[in-house]
């Protein structure tokens, strides 16, 4: 299991704090120091769908400007903001196998990785 994100995002620290808590082992991918690559973006998009993960809600979002933001319609735009702006991907990003889970809740990570 990766769990890809921020370490000082307050989620991700929830979700890796959870993982601990539950004895699940997981590799931690860091964004700001390791990036991330189109292809996992695009095989991510194929899954959840690219809506689920650019990050409207953040600060990240927000700083973009109203013309920046109008040209994120489909997942190719998505895709080139996420890999220009990382913190834009709504965090943490969790693969388990085939399963992709994307933001943390406490329901989903009991369904999903228990």
């Amino acid at each position: 299991m990766t769990v890809y994100g921020i370490p000082n995002c307050d989620t991700v620290k929830k979700s890796l704090d959870w993982l601990k808590k539950n004895k699940i082992d997981y590799e931690f991918h860091d964004y700001k120091k390791s990036g991330i690559t189109k292809a996992k973006l695009e095989a991510w998009s194929k899954k959840v769908g690219w809506e689920v993960l650019v990050n409207k809600k953040g600060t990240t979002w927000r700083k973009l400007t109203p013309e920046e933001q109008e040209k994120v319609t489909n997942q190719s735009a998505a895709i080139k903001v996420m890999m220009e702006n990382n913190s834009i991907i709504k965090r943490p990003v969790v693969e388990a196998g085939e399963k992709l889970l994307v933001g943390f809740n406490e329901t989903d990570f009991i369904k999903q990785l228990k």
